[in-house]
């Protein structure tokens, strides 16, 4: 089953999206399209690429991502296609691939090199075609002239030791929840048999839940969640609001020896 997936920042209140799904379904009328989001913050690449990372190895291998957020990018960011965890991703290179995996690319073209399209709509004119061609089991190699690699940003890292975990909040979600970028195995590890306290503004806890009802309605939960990053929020309400806390806060595991 040929699919693709749309993460884009054009809104749902015009016509943007469905004229991207146009072209792809006049290409192949046959092909599954998934919406993972349209609401990404305009050119907000932390954002979509949080989103993308989170989700596009749940999806079958050989599935296309078309991501077209802040396709238009610099005017040094190619359009390009990438073959990356054996799955296809289509998009500008502003670096966001080197967001969601530290692996190597099996096979990356430029789109777009040869007899270029000249427009405003980049991710209906040249995403959307390219996209649909691989879904329809085009060779990538054919689709665009080869590249050695693509631009990569740099996301925080979290340091660790045996005394301490400092890691930030990388995503704000819509429940006002504070996901981190602590992940689970590192804690794990640092944490057995030692007593440990969870600092994040003017807050410590010294355990964690396991699950957010765990929580009365209006307190504090710090659990690992679905993707075993280190969760903070505040049950049915907005921690973030609350709590003072935002995109890049640093939250602090600190371990009694």
């Amino acid at each position: 089953m040929a699919i693709i997936t749309l993460l884009t920042d054009s809104g749902d209140s015009d016509h943007y999206v469905a004229s991207i799904k146009a072209k792809i379904l006049s290409i192949n009328p046959g092909i599954t399209l998934v919406d993972i989001s349209h609401r990404i913050a305009p050119c907000d690449i932390a954002h979509a690429a949080f989103v993308i990372k989170s989700v596009f190895r749940e999806f079958p291998r050989n599935t296309v991502h078309l991501v077209g957020v802040d396709s238009i990018g610099g005017k040094d960011d190619a359009l390009i296609a990438v073959q990356l965890e054996d799955h296809f991703f289509v998009t500008a290179d502003h670096g966001l691939l080197g967001l969601i995996s530290e692996k190597n690319h099996q096979s990356m073209v430029e789109l777009n090199a040869v007899n270029p399209v000249f427009t405003t709509f980049p991710e209906r004119d040249v995403l959307a075609p390219a996209a649909a061609k691989l879904a329809s089991g085009v060779n990538i190699t054919t689709l665009g002239k080869p590249m050695v690699g693509f631009k990569k940003m740099m996301d925080r890292q979290v340091k660790a030791n045996k005394r301490l975990i400092t890691g930030h909040v990388i995503r704000v979600d819509a429940f006002g929840n504070l996901v981190t970028n602590i992940p689970r195995d590192v804690f794990e590890t640092l944490s057995k048999g030692k007593n440990y306290t969870v600092q994040f503004g003017g807050e410590k806890f010294r355990k964690l839940h396991t699950q957010y009802h765990q929580a009365d309605q209006g307190d504090c939960f710090v659990l690992f969640n679905s993707l075993n990053l280190l969760e903070i929020g505040i049950y049915k309400g907005n921690a973030s609001e609350l709590l003072g806390l935002g995109y890049d806060s640093v939250v602090n595991i600190m371990f009694e020896e």
